[in-house]
């Protein structure tokens, strides 16, 4: 495995000049949006996303890591985009958020703790915007608009249940219930993901709904004084962040928005930089294709104008049990009886992607219990369903050796250029039509029942007119239902709705259906972190 390179050298084999590179430390830079202009290729994005996965995950950002290394290993120039890691689960049940094995982005302690300091610009600028609207409502400066009538909450970026409801205003102040998501949750690290360039991140800024006045009408962060102060909070944070894998590739590590109320995607001007100076651009959708993978293209690549060309989706047998009945507790033991029942989960996603109009290759994420037979059973469903192939894969022990049978399966589906997306509904189409959509073509429902508070809420939205953004759905990701009981392929049940929300700055409608956290607890024996005697993180 190479040794780490300064980042100086990577910033050269991409074509990028020294002036674009802002140097944090000697492995890491922000690079200028100047860059992305200044870009001559036309890369190829290629979107790494999922089945349905157990808490613990499939490793898809692993994939993502060793399918770059892969392809630079054949001789293309390949730069891989990933979500920031949030603190949370860094300090809960998923550890480290860069990959794991040989197939890593490092250095690893300063991409999880701290790194050049994105989070904390987000949570700054959300928890400004909370200070500026609590002082306009109490000082009456927005006509109509009280303290009860605020909506936006705060932040920070440790799980901590605790905070979850709060109360504030002791003391004094007016006194009212609120409460705390993490930093990943904030509807402002999702406008920093989409956010094309300075004046986009203004104006999505300035279009961020706080809460409702006496009248009705939404009050936004341009309302309260706020949109200034926060572009000059995150006018740094909109610059991607350059970083390496453990074999010396680029890799674009740029924001972190929650994959269940927010589109779980790393940014647009990442995405954008990678294709204009490398061949190939891997980039990972959050959670399931039901999630993360249908989100990437109804938000983010239709707002952007992103292409893909192809789709890599990973599976495991370990899911595949999970899907078939087996307990979370025993999801080692050999089964291939509840493989095959459970890879209907597979095979119902690979026609999810392929509705896309998206060609799909399974990348089976091989773990040492699997057993031959089991890893079968998952290429014969995932090539029936019509993969273009299923390929077993181990980037964890292998580097990009482990990945390249996948990035040779990946070329052979690259070849022509990007199709033409085929999007499951237009833009414009009414919410509940949006909703109905997704509910029966991805989710595997037959109807929908919206709860009075959700109906409310859709009232106010068509009355703002806001009706034709489009849909974000907030659920669980461990089924394809709003029950992460329901495993395997459910079919037939009703998708309950318990409330909607809008995110005005960012540009979707999320309805929530079950009991969607954003704001994690503890596990019950919390993962810990120490440094060793030469100052190295150790615990990642």
């Amino acid at each position: 495995m190479d040794p780490i390179q300064p980042i100086s050298a990577l910033v050269r084999e991409l074509g990028m000049e020294p002036k674009h590179a802002i140097p944090y430390g000697y492995h890491a830079a922000k690079i200028s949006l100047d860059a992305i202009a200044a870009g001559t290729r036309s890369g190829k994005l290629i979107v790494v996303t999922s089945v349905n996965p157990t808490p613990a995950g499939e490793g898809k950002t692993t994939v993502s890591i060793g399918l770059t290394d892969a392809l630079a290993a054949a001789g293309h120039r390949a730069v891989v985009t990933l979500r920031e890691p949030s603190m949370g689960p860094i300090f809960g049940m998923k550890g480290s958020g860069s990959g794991g094995g040989r197939s890593r982005v490092v250095p690893e302690d300063e991409i999880n703790v701290h790194f050049t300091g994105d989070a904390h610009a987000v949570a700054s600028a959300h928890n400004l915007l909370a200070a500026l609207t609590e002082n306009a409502a109490r000082r009456g400066l927005v006509p109509g608009f009280t303290p009860a009538d605020i909506l936006w909450g705060r932040v920070t970026d440790i799980s901590d249940r605790a905070l979850r409801r709060v109360v504030t205003g002791l003391g004094g102040n007016p006194v009212r219930e609120t409460g705390f998501d993490i930093v990943a949750a904030s509807e402002i690290m999702a406008v920093l993901a989409l956010a094309e360039d300075l004046p986009s991140l203004r104006r999505r800024l300035a279009a961020i709904t706080v809460g409702y006045a006496a009248d009705g009408h939404a009050v936004t962060a341009e309302e309260v004084g706020a949109t200034g102060s926060l572009t000059a909070l995150l006018s740094r944070a909109l610059l991607p962040n350059i970083v390496q894998t453990a074999e010396g590739q680029p890799a674009l590590v740029h924001t972190g928005p929650f994959a269940n109320i927010a589109h779980g995607a790393s940014s647009v001007v990442a995405d954008k930089l990678g294709m204009g100076h490398a061949d190939f651009v891997v980039t990972e959708a959050g959670f399931g294709a039901d999630l993360g993978f249908e989100k990437f293209m109804h938000i983010k690549a239709r707002g952007a104008g992103l292409r893909p060309s192809a789709v890599v989706l990973v599976a495991t047998v370990r899911a595949m049990r999970s899907h078939g009945g087996v307990p979370a507790n025993s999801l080692d033991r050999v089964d291939p009886i509840s493989v095959r029942i459970g890879s209907s989960n597979l095979e119902h996603l690979v026609g999810v992607v392929r509705s896309f109009g998206l060609p799909v290759v399974v990348a089976i994420n091989r773990f040492s219990t699997d057993t031959p037979e089991e890893l079968v059973i998952l290429q014969d469903v995932a090539v029936a369903a019509g993969a273009a192939a299923a390929v077993i894969c181990t980037p964890f022990t292998d580097g990009s050796s482990g990945a390249a049978d996948l990035a040779e399966a990946v070329l052979r589906l690259t070849q022509d250029d990007a199709p033409e997306p085929q999007y499951l509904y237009q833009e414009g189409t009414p919410i509940r039509q949006k909703v109905h959509v997704l509910v029966t073509k991805v989710y595997g429902g037959a109807s929908v029942r919206w709860s009075r508070e959700a109906e409310r809420e859709l009232v106010r939205i068509e009355s703002l007119g806001l009706d034709s953004l489009p849909v974000c759905m907030a659920k669980t990701p461990l089924s394809l239902s709003h029950d992460p009981a329901l495993k395997g392929r459910p079919s037939g049940y009703t998708f309950e709705i318990a409330g909607v929300r809008v995110s005005t700055g960012a540009g979707y409608v999320y309805p929530i259906a079950g009991n969607v956290m954003t704001m994690p607890g503890m596990p019950r024996v919390p993962r810990g972190l120490d440094v060793d005697q030469a100052g190295n993180i150790t615990g990642l």
